[in-house]
């Protein structure tokens, strides 16, 4: 039985005839051995600091925004809601990462489910994502470093200039390096974050969390829904923070030692480790100056300090491990997008020499161009909000497609082997699709422009896929090969 299958397994027709695979650049002639990462260089202890290391700048900046938004409940009924989404959507990827462990995550992930329209539109928003989001963090540390007189320097392009050559120069050194460091930079944040939930704590009032100004005309108004119902919505994205990026780990199981194994063990505990560091931290800020205080402040954990003299010292402390958690997320945020982009342009979707890879298995036009991107957003705007607003939009796509491409596995193929299961099944990854799309009509209640600009640099994309790019796919690529595999026992079971 077993060889008949795999006559007729051989006697099938190409399955998607837009895949070329005679060409010397399609899969022959070394085409993937010139496009191959360094295996075997992370166990699960680094992907749980990657994990960690893509989220943890968003604990010292960036959520308190949402307290603007919808005031303490408001924003605590959103982070709940948005912790409920990622942790639904981390227990759905963790099932996928073990069937497909490829640098390809979420495209790879719905190439196989939703066809190549699909893999392309959720790899492109997983771009969007990871390209813009550092842009935004070197904007943040040129801040910082400005606000903590370091050098004399003061934020513009000589400091966002610095973070992308010194840390692409790391990644180009090599993935275990690199992810070392990242683990190193990232222990420091969440040891400060720990060590300021505690002094915090000692100013903690009750009274300081719901002491924003009541707009008496909206919806539901209350102290502690301070705008209205409708600021739960709209504090979505900035709930979103304490998580944004967590999904970043299966985009590394190609270069993971044991990758069905350590792949959903890092997405479980970093999860674990960013919903402690959420509550600590949410509490702790508001709880010590108050709501009303920190909302608009560009680095609110600093802010939450300044209600007592005798904490000087833990400020300066937050300062320079602020400075440590956004380096960690740059650092970690442009890993991910080298990884993505290099995922679709092995397989053809975008041109193929981005896939390109050095003598240390990095894949270098990867690093360097995205980075030449970010950088020069980055000097040109000087606006990170908005950047991060674009980047939200772009997660927001990628979550609700990742999350269907799980449901759609379960039902369509029920009997593919799935070395680690989803606990709760469909239901888990249906309760990330919903979320996943309100939060992205929430992208449009806070900044309908960014959202906007996003939506157009996204048409672009698809219009370079329709017209060119989708009938010069690379059959060879793993993620082709497996989608492919899927093609050809379904056209054997309509025999």
């Amino acid at each position: 039985m077993a060889d008949d299958t795999g006559a007729r397994l051989a006697a099938v027709p190409e399955p998607t005839p837009s895949l070329e695979k005679a060409d010397p650049e399609n899969g022959t002639d070394g085409y993937l051995e010139r496009r191959t990462l360094r295996r075997g260089s992370a166990g699960w202890l680094l992907l749980t600091g990657l994990g960690v290391a893509y989220v943890v700048s968003g604990d010292f900046s960036g959520w308190n925004i949402g307290l603007a938004q919808g005031g303490f409940g408001g924003l605590a009924i959103a982070t709940v809601l948005m912790g409920a989404m990622y942790a639904c959507l981390v227990y759905s990827l963790a099932e996928l990462s073990a069937i497909l462990p490829t640098a390809g995550g979420g495209y790879g992930f719905a190439r196989r489910a939703l066809g190549t329209w699909g893999g392309f539109l959720t790899g492109t928003a997983i771009l969007i994502e990871y390209i813009l989001a550092p842009a935004a963090i070197a904007i943040f540390i040129g801040d910082y470093v400005e606000s903590l007189n370091l050098f004399g320097l003061t934020s513009g392009w000589p400091v966002y200039l610095a973070c992308f050559v010194v840390f692409i120069g790391i990644h180009l050194w090599g993935v275990g390096e690199a992810l070392s460091f990242s683990l190193i930079v990232t222990a420091i944040a969440v040891i400060a974050l720990i060590v300021f939930a505690v002094g915090a704590f000692t100013q903690f009032d009750p009274a300081n969390l719901d002491n924003i100004a009541v707009d008496t005309t909206a919806a539901g108004a209350s102290s502690w829904l301070p705008l209205g119902i409708l600021g739960i919505w709209a504090a979505f994205p900035f709930g979103m923070w304490f998580f944004l990026g967590v999904e970043g780990v299966p985009l590394a199981a190609e270069e993971a030692k044991d990758p069905v194994r350590s792949v959903p063990r890092a997405l479980s505990i970093s999860m674990g480790i960013l919903v402690l560091l959420a509550l600590v931290t949410f509490l702790a800020s508001t709880g010590a100056r108050g709501a009303d205080a920190i909302k608009d402040a560009g680095n609110p954990l600093v802010v939450a300090l300044e209600g007592d003299p005798d904490l000087s010292w833990l400020k300066t402390f937050v300062n320079y491990a602020g400075l440590a958690g956004l380096v960690a997320s740059f650092f970690s945020l442009i890993y991910a997008g080298s990884r993505q982009l290099f995922a679709l342009s092995r397989a053809g979707y975008l041109p193929r020499f981005l896939s390109l890879t050095s003598k240390r298995k990095a894949p270098y036009l990867g690093l360097l161009i995205p980075g030449a991107i970010g950088f020069a957003l980055a000097a040109a705007t000087g606006n990170g909000p908005r950047m991060l607003n674009m980047a939200v939009f772009g997660a927001t796509i990628s979550y609700a497609l990742m999350a269907l491409s799980h449901i759609v596995l379960r039902r369509r193929e029920p009997g593919l082997e799935r070395p680690y299961r989803t606990p709760g099944g469909i239901v888990t990854s249906t309760v990330a699709f919903v979320l996943a799309l309100s939060a992205l009509v929430a992208t449009f209640l806070v900044d309908k422009d960014a959202a906007f600009i996003a939506l157009a640099v996204y048409a672009v994309a698809l219009a370079y896929f329709a017209f060119y790019s989708r009938h010069h796919l690379v059959a060879s690529a793993p993620e082709e090969e497996f989608a492919a595999l899927a093609e050809a026992e379904a056209e054997l079971s309509r025999d």
